[in-house]
């Protein structure tokens, strides 16, 4: 077994698996934040938006899971070089040849492409290479990719955007996946390979995958809280321009928000590694407190979206990680498994939640999918409580090979998730 990496390269790899994600995740958010103004340029209505934001995460769900066999056999060097060029290549595409709504689709599926070949590049990163008493913080610092793009999107609005245009912030993007694709060509000419590809699970191995019915709860939860989540990360900037709020105050709240929840991730993340379990409690609460500001939100007036927007950003979408983490020691000794489920979880609700809730915002308005968008994240978090339930009656049934554990150095048996 190799030594655990040392702390400054855990941080290393901490930050790169974080930025790589960031850039993937980057161009819807884009899209969210100058809504008004690529929506006038380009004629078409909230519904039509909200379809190109979830094609986006329609084909990064379907590129993640038909591709999963192939991006297994890849080296780390030649899966950064292709994202940093799919990435690159939509970037430029936008940029240049967006003229109407279809070609805005034909590039969304370039730029869904280039996010799951950044998850998929950030998350071999991270499961090579950080020993398991700094993965919860890890899971936290990469989950923080989104809030980050986000945050980036709303800042783009009063700066590159207010200055040259909406279609300058994709060249940015454009110029960004460059740097990763010299990054990647300096790891594939220094000759580094990744290591031994792992045997096929034996029949032994497949009775520890994890249970069926707590996992399918908990992707079904995921599923509910990201539709919501997205929505609300898509069409907020939307929301406050209606309510009063200039296009540069809506991109401070969300960059404002996403920078709190950048920090309740990475926290949430560092108390998962120094906790006994009890992680998936902390996650239902997360996602009630996302219910709260969904239903705040429905006020008509801009404090309402100042106060509610930013408690939805910050807390009610903080969760991302520490569930991740959390189902993945659940796994059995396979979580490769229960993390992917938990991943296609997340991308279905990225792809439902803009197209959904965005048609509902044009036909019934607002405040009805503000609503609905709170009832959403209030029955994931009752699933999340009902998965831990199984998902504890299983350990207890089923202990896995190897106790989970906690922090660096304490091992506990396996009493709570």
């Amino acid at each position: 077994m190799s030594p655990a990496p040392r702390r400054g390269r855990s941080a290393l790899v901490m930050a790169v698996a974080s930025a790589v994600t960031t850039l993937g995740a980057l161009p819807p958010f884009l899209l969210g934040a100058q809504a008004v103004a690529i929506r006038d340029d380009l004629g078409f209505g909230l519904g039509a938006f909200g379809v190109a934001v979830s094609l986006f995460f329609a084909t990064a769900a379907v590129a993640t899971l038909s591709t999963s066999t192939l991006v297994d056999r890849m080296s780390r060097g030649l899966l950064l070089l292709l994202a940093g060029g799919v990435v690159t290549a939509g970037g430029l595409a936008m940029s240049l040849l967006v003229s109407g709504w279809w070609s805005l689709m034909a590039v969304m599926v370039v730029l869904g492409l280039g996010n799951a070949a950044c998850q998929a590049t950030a998350n071999s990163l991270m499961a090579r290479t950080l020993p398991p008493g700094r993965r919860g913080l890890g899971f936290g610092v990469k989950q923080s990719a989104v809030p980050l793009a986000i945050m980036l999107g709303g800042l783009a609005v009063p700066t590159t955007g207010a200055l040259w245009g909406w279609r300058s912030t994709f060249v940015v993007t454009c110029c960004l996946g460059v740097v990763v694709m010299l990054g990647a060509v300096g790891l594939l000419l220094r000759g580094r390979r990744r290591g031994p590809r792992r045997p096929a699970a034996s029949a032994a191995d497949l009775l520890e995958s994890p249970p069926t019915l707590p996992l399918v709860l908990a992707a079904l939860a995921i599923t509910l809280a990201s539709a919501a989540a997205n929505y609300v990360g898509a069409f907020a900037a939307s929301w406050g321009f209606e309510v009063g709020l200039t296009p540069s105050q809506t991109g401070v709240l969300m960059a404002v928000g996403s920078g709190g929840s950048i920090a309740i991730r990475v926290f949430s993340g560092w108390r998962a590694d120094h906790r006994h379990g009890a992680n998936l409690p902390v996650v239902a609460t997360q996602m009630w407190v996302g219910a709260l500001g969904c239903l705040g939100l429905m006020i008509d007036a801009p404090w309402a979206v100042w106060v509610f927007g930013l408690l939805a950003f910050s807390i009610g979408w903080s969760w991302p990680g520490l569930l991740l983490y959390a189902v993945a020691r659940l796994g059995r000794d396979n979580p490769a498994q229960a993390s992917a489920a938990i991943q296609a979880g997340a991308f279905a609700g990225g792809a439902l939640g803009p197209a959904v809730l965005g048609g509902l915002s044009g036909a019934a308005g607002f405040p009805v999918t503000w609503a609905v968008a709170a009832g959403c994240f209030a029955l994931a978090g009752a699933l999340i409580l009902l998965s831990r339930r199984l998902f504890t009656a299983d350990l207890l049934a089923r202990p896995p090979r190897e106790p989970l554990t906690y922090g660096r150095s304490k091992v506990t048996p396996p009493r709570e998730p």
